[in-house]
């Protein structure tokens, strides 16, 4: 990583090394200043589609910010000399800018996830997070939609005038949405977090803070989940690491 740069290459995805703090101070400017943008999460999984598809690798890369979101890619920048820089995943910001206090409360807007996690989390958000205001929710039906129908869609999220707009449409859908789609939501800054609509809602159980501290988090997903994220955890898992080994004897 060179001077003045913040981001450092990881199998072709250009990471934003950060903190969870210095995330968050950079979250707020951009909210205050309202730039727009939008901001992924990158764990081995995504890392690893990045590489194989260029126009996922171009919506990380375009993003405001691209944060170590596991343990892999954290490590993989640590092996790199990248410091400060901390795993800074998708559902801890999310808790964090819920409760942050603002000189004016920050509006959220909660796009994806089935209706009945949205309603979930809605009142969630709404019992523990007394200071963050929920300017809206939607749940885009589960099956193609046309470009007209997204524009209404995004005039719904625009008249709600959101800081925040949290995306959980799931990796890589939500970081190609998202790329398509901020310019014509700012100055809302859009935020892909997949899961963590289910996590702060209650219908899926976290890993408990010492798996994910350990990088097993991945493991904990895959004993509550095996029928549908083995294949993809024994695919990533191994490629993220050749990918990697290949980069660090400058083979691309």
């Amino acid at each position: 990583m060179s001077a003045g740069d913040d981001r450092f290459d990881v199998i072709g995805c250009r990471i934003t090394a950060a903190t969870l703090d210095t995330a968050l101070e950079r979250l707020e400017d951009a909210v205050v200043a309202g730039r727009g943008g939008y901001v992924c999460f990158v764990n081995g999984h995504l890392a690893v589609t990045g590489h194989e598809e260029p126009a996922v690798r171009t919506a990380l890369n375009a993003s405001l910010m691209s944060l170590p979101d596991g343990r892999p890619v954290y490590v993989a920048g640590r092996l790199l000399g990248v410091s400060p820089l901390e795993a800074v995943p998708g559902p801890d910001v999310m808790a964090a800018m819920l409760a942050r206090k603002t000189a004016r409360p920050l509006r959220h807007f909660f796009l994806g996830g089935r209706e009945e996690v949205l309603e979930r989390l809605v009142a969630v958000v709404r019992e523990r997070y007394p200071s963050a205001v929920v300017a809206g929710a939607y749940s885009p039906p589960f099956r193609p939609i046309d470009e007209a129908e997204w524009a209404a869609v995004l005039e719904r999220v625009r008249a709600t005038a959101p800081d925040l707009v949290w995306v959980g449409l799931g990796a890589p859908k939500q970081e190609l949405f998202m790329h398509a789609r901020a310019a014509g939501l700012a100055p809302a800054v859009l935020l892909g977090v997949g899961a963590a609509f289910d996590f702060t809602a209650g219908t899926l159980a976290r890993a408990p803070a010492w798996m994910r501290r350990s990088g097993l988090e991945w493991l904990f997903r895959l004993v509550a989940e095996p029928r549908r994220l083995w294949r993809r955890y024994a695919y990533t898992n191994t490629m993220f690491l050749a990918y990697l080994a290949r980069q660090r004897l400058g083979r691309g």
